[in-house]
């Protein structure tokens, strides 16, 4: 087959994205946003909160070596990980609530991905120039200007990278130490191995495929629809007051030319490389940077503002048989909103509510199966259970143990002087418990008899719930 009956070709190559820099109040909320986020992710680890001298200092801590979660004075234990499965919950309703209210206002604002482009794009505005000078480095052929700059940028994406890297594994290990111990050699390979593999990760993602990760690889575009419908507020292009577009000055014919000068400024400043004049697409990222650009060609020209902005479909409709817009208020507060938000509130609320109703002390008991029980010389029954109890305070803690009825079993711990044990700071303690019925008791000469094990505090030192319980059954002799 010639050269000229091929088939064409399904894919074009990738075009590099070069955004122009803009100014305007999107622009300004999102550089607020990327420092906050960015200054919070790098400078949360090495923030300090004296917890006692039992317990890490740290504020934030992934102590997956003792698997414990510190967030300031929050700690969350392993049999605890309702609270993080309820936050993930928290955070996909809260992403559902904002996309069906605003539409993919968290891609276009906090998404990891778009803060990192944008640093990204920040550095290398910073060594190669505005828009123009980038296209015209990225054409001209290889030379000691384009190595030279390329090689800060890339250097500079780099530290970034690794300090992105960096950041992440000193959430997970008390902070000073381990970059100390990075800087002489010292740490764990695994270590390592992650700053190496977020290092690169980011590097390549932030500084190389930017847009394409969110076209090709991110979900969220074709889920997001499914949570928006005509009452969400997104970013358009009201094509009824811009159409037919026409240079300014342009004579006029018939029925004379729209607002849209065609100066493609909308267009070179998108960081996803999309004409947002098309209509609604998969790229956009709802950033608001074509509206601040837009506004201030408008302003030049003496036009209103608003040619591109947030609108909603029903907006969109009523606009163009020139009726006002909708009040915001009624767009936010739908069935739809509502519903998020209710889920949202609860799941919250039943978060809050368990974080302070919770216990310093938990108690598990596992009964001793084999034998069921043990018929003593006297006639007497005993069964044994097996009792793990986890001190969450900073310190030893005694405490005491009892049964319920008392009146009909007797408790006693395998080992200990009374009914009373030491839990060590922060740690669980295992015991061996056996409870005992007389001959002749009710509990003795029942099959199975309800029973309550109790863990009391015996220093009086413990704050909050220090009292907790658990159910089981004693077995006595069968029928």
């Amino acid at each position: 087959m010639s050269s000229q009956d091929a088939e064409p070709s399904l894919y074009a190559a990738r075009e590099p994205v070069f955004p122009k820099r803009v100014k305007g109040n999107f622009r300004r909320l999102k550089w607020w946003l990327m420092g906050f986020m960015l200054g919070a992710y790098y400078l949360l680890p090495w923030i300090r909160w004296d917890r006692g001298p039992e317990l890490p200092d740290q504020a934030v801590l992934l102590d997956l070596a003792n698997r414990r979660f510190f967030f300031f004075m929050i700690e969350i234990w392993p049999h605890e990980f309702y609270f993080v499965a309820g936050l993930l919950i928290m955070a996909g309703l809260g992403l559902f609530l904002f996309t069906s209210a605003l539409g993919r206002v968290w891609c276009g604002y906090a998404c990891p991905q778009t803060v990192w482009t944008d640093l990204m794009i920040l550095v290398e505005r910073w060594v190669e120039g505005d828009r123009n000078a980038r296209l015209r480095l990225y054409r001209q052929k290889w030379n000691g200007e384009k190595i030279r700059k390329r090689l800060v940028k890339w250097t500079l994406w780099l530290l970034i990278g690794l300090a992105t890297g960096g950041a992440w594994v000193f959430y997970f290990t008390d902070a000073p130490t381990l970059l100390r111990a990075l800087l002489t050699g010292n740490a764990h390979p695994v270590a390592y191995t992650t700053i190496t593999i977020l290092t690169a990760t980011t590097f390549t993602f932030g500084g190389f495929f930017r847009e394409q990760v969110c076209i090709y690889a991110c979900p969220w575009p074709r889920i997001q629809a499914a949570m928006m419908d005509e009452d969400t507020i997104t970013i358009g292009y009201r094509d009824w007051r811009g159409e037919p577009r026409g240079k300014l000055h342009k004579t006029e014919g018939a029925g004379g030319p729209g607002d849209c000068i065609d100066c493609m400024a909308c267009v070179n400043v998108c960081p996803m490389g999309i004409d947002i004049r098309n209509g609604q697409q998969l790229a956009c990222i709802t950033c608001g940077l074509c509206i601040d650009a837009c506004n201030e060609i408008m302003d030049r020209i003496e036009k209103p503002r608003g040619l591109i902005g947030y609108l909603a479909l029903t907006d969109e409709t009523r606009e163009r048989a020139g009726q006002p817009p909708k009040n915001i208020w009624k767009h936010v507060f739908r069935p739809r909103t509502i519903l998020y938000t209710t889920l949202w509130s609860a799941v919250g609320i039943g978060l809050v509510v368990a974080l302070f109703l919770r216990s310093d002390l938990d108690m598990n008991v596992t009964p001793v199966r084999n034998p069921l029980y043990v018929t003593l010389s006297d006639g007497g029954i005993r069964n044994a259970y097996d009792i793990r109890l986890r001190n969450k305070l900073g310190s030893d803690h005694a405490y005491a143990l009892s049964v319920t009825p008392d009146d009909e079993l007797t408790l006693r711990i395998e080992g200990a002087e009374g009914n009373v044990v030491t839990v060590p700071a922060n740690d669980t303690l295992a015991v061996r418990v056996y409870l005992e019925a007389a001959p002749d008791s009710t509990a003795a000469r029942t099959e199975r008899t309800e029973v309550r094990l109790w863990v009391s505090d015996a220093g009086g030192t413990a704050t909050g719930d220090s009292r907790v319980h658990h159910d089981t059954v004693f077995n006595g002799r069968a029928k």
